[in-house]
């Protein structure tokens, strides 16, 4: 019998991919809110809230992947807005992000559903096209 020895390092819940688009579409939903500057631990100037977050990545997806982001989310392992949600969370835990006392885990449950938000919603503008 031959046993396999496992790997000290810990298995990812999500794709790294995932964690770099979260942080630029936390960059671009804080610049989009005028929530840039930062002063310091305390200053809660830049914060943005779970929804608004989700938002932000709604758009950059959209942007970004066009009708392929619910699939890039998928390959991603990231399911519902739960997924970045818990993603966001596991980033505090490591001291990588910061939050307030009133965020919550359940604040990104449910936000939106990813069919109808990423695929259903999705506008190709054609204005340009006709002109």
């Amino acid at each position: 019998m031959k046993t396999t020895q496992q790997s000290s390092l810990p298995r990812l819940r999500y794709h790294p991919n995932a964690e770099r688009f979260l942080f630029a579409a936390l960059r671009r939903t804080q610049q989009n809110l005028g929530r840039t500057r930062w002063h310091g631990p305390g200053d809660e100037q830049a914060h943005i809230t779970g929804p608004e977050l989700l938002e932000g990545i709604r758009d950059c997806a959209l942007e970004q992947f066009g009708l392929l982001a619910r699939t890039v989310f998928h390959c991603w392992s990231v399911h519902t807005t739960g997924d970045f949600g818990r993603m966001v969370f596991d980033l505090i835990e490591r001291g990588e992000m910061r939050k307030t006392d009133s965020d919550q885990l359940s604040d990104f449950a449910d936000v939106y559903d990813f069919e109808e938000a990423l695929d259903n919603q999705y506008r190709i503008d054609v204005s340009q096209a006709f002109s």
